[in-house]
């Protein structure tokens, strides 16, 4: 195998990864819990970015349920994103297990 031809493509795979790496920090998913009584946004970069909760869902008598309907929908924000962010860098790696990736 031609070792200059395979450090062209380590390169060029090198390159497609930080882009894609950079199109990851600009992606963003919502999740909802609740029956979308709480919606949470997180952005590629796995930073929670707003969170809104439906005033219809704020019971004082009943704030437990809020806080799991959050802790819900915060994690499935966090969950999807992590799929996407996996697919997109699958998409370059060919599904490569290249550490630090």
């Amino acid at each position: 195998m031609d070792m200059k031809k395979m450090m062209r493509q380590a390169q060029k795979m090198q390159a497609q990864l930080a882009q894609a790496q950079e199109e990851i920090k600009d992606m963003e998913h919502e999740a909802t819990a609740g029956g979308g009584m709480v919606k949470v946004v997180v952005t590629g970069e796995m930073m929670v970015k707003s969170i809104s909760i439906d005033p219809e869902a704020v019971d004082p008598e009943d704030v437990e349920m809020l806080q799991d309907m959050v802790l819900a929908a915060t994690n499935e924000a966090l969950r999807g994103m992590a799929e996407i962010s996996s697919a997109r860098l699958n998409s370059v790696t060919g599904g490569m297990n290249i550490p630090g990736f």
